[in-house]
């Protein structure tokens, strides 16, 4: 059974149930994240920090000056924007926030009890950085980064029926294998939306075994061949 145009927009569209889950995951660690280091940089300002001072003052128990209140509503800012614009952006907002955390904390360690500890840091702070910074890689990686995706995660790569045939590869030569190489990428489609039929799943289950695409044609035209002489 074929989909219909409208049926594979539809669930084009809408991800699986494990990928809407990563997508979830990603947009509130985003938005929850940013309302901790949000609250931290309003207290700071609340209290009316000196902006340079290297002696900061407590907050949160953390040490702060109004340079680090200001850092920290715009990396609020920056998180909560990221979230607005959607859970792919929030994901490489994450990743990219969490490294610059880890490497102030490795800088400002170095900078500790120096007149360069321009952000008023104290070993606190240290532990801060480093924790808020796995945190977000944690959460912005989550099904993201992996040697193997799961099918209904949205960063897995599936194929479309605007995909181009890979050029290197053996190109279908005749009417019935062209229509053969569209059946295919609509059942692969099918079976990552979760929507396949019995019969889509079998192919691509034994497509699975070969992997030059000739190979994979050739096995998805034996189901129909298989089929023509049953009648």
């Amino acid at each position: 059974m074929r989909l219909r145009p409208q049926a594979r927009q539809q669930t084009a569209d809408r991800p699986a149930a494990g990928g809407e889950r990563v997508l979830v995951v990603q947009r509130i660690g985003a938005i929850v994240v940013g309302q901790v280091i949000l609250v931290f940089g309003l207290l700071g300002f609340a209290n009316q920090l000196a902006f340079f001072s290297t002696e900061g003052e407590r907050v949160l128990g953390l040490s702060s000056n109004g340079l680090l209140s200001t850092i920290s509503i715009v990396t609020a800012v920056v998180l909560f924007v990221a979230a607005a614009r959607g859970p792919r952006i929030a994901s490489t907002v994450m990743i990219v926030v969490g490294v610059l955390f880890l490497v102030s904390a490795l800088v400002n360690l170095a900078v500790l009890r120096t007149s360069f500890n321009i952000l008023a840091f104290e070993f606190p702070n240290v532990v801060f950085s480093v924790v808020a910074g796995l945190v977000l890689l944690v959460l912005g990686t989550y099904g993201r980064v992996s040697g193997n995706l799961p099918p209904d995660s949205p960063y897995a790569r599936a194929g479309t029926d605007d995909e181009e045939i890979d050029l290197t590869s053996d190109l279908p030569a005749t009417p019935a294998e062209v229509a053969a190489e569209r059946a295919m990428r609509e059942a692969e489609v099918a079976v990552v939306q979760h929507v396949a039929t019995n019969e889509q799943r079998r192919r691509v289950a034994a497509m699975a075994h070969v992997h030059s695409r000739g190979d994979r044609r050739r096995v998805w035209m034996s189901f129909d061949e298989a089929g023509r002489e049953l009648r």
